[in-house]
């Protein structure tokens, strides 16, 4: 019995293996193209996108939408292909905080207190911080330009970390 169940856990550790690299990518990839339809969406329909800013309140909103739109399309294609993650990954979430700070603030608030019809995960913006969060803290994974960039310029492990503390 014994056997069995180190055997299951092995092919369990090998599964686990097999599937950590295609964590980040498959997020990255989905995440990313989600961004890329949102920017084009946001360009596609500028006037619309600057009325809604303006109903809310935001300061400078063809700006806003401008730079709002530019971010989800280059910033969701630096995804898809794993270049400057942690970058655009912090640049995207703080669209979704500014989203969940303004046009979703009602229903964060309503499943905050349990009052509201939306619980937490039929939150958009709060939905696409989480993954944002996790590629920010973590990057590209392995099967990404950020990798190979990393592989050929040889920067050591937590080289960044060190130039940032």
């Amino acid at each position: 019995m014994a056997d069995v169940i180190n055997g299951v856990k092995t092919l369990f550790w090998v599964v686990v293996a097999v599937v950590r690299p295609l964590a980040p990518l498959l997020t990255r990839l989905v995440i990313g193209h989600a961004f890329v339809r949102t920017g084009i969406g946001k360009w596609q329909n500028f006037h619309d996108t600057v009325d809604f800013f303006a109903s809310l309140g935001l300061p400078a909103p063809a700006a806003n939408v401008a730079f709002i739109a530019s971010v989800e399309l280059v910033g969701g294609a630096a995804l898809v292909l794993g270049v400057g993650t942690n970058l655009f990954a912090a640049l995207l979430s703080s669209t979704m905080l500014v989203a969940l700070l303004t046009a979703d603030r009602a229903n964060v608030i309503g499943a905050l207190s349990g009052n509201g019809d939306a619980a937490l995960t039929d939150i958009l913006p709060l939905m696409f911080l989480m993954p944002l969060t996790w590629l920010f803290a973590f990057g590209a994974g392995p099967i990404s330009v950020d990798a190979l960039l990393k592989k050929r310029h040889r920067l050591p492990e937590g080289a960044l970390q060190k130039v940032l503390a």
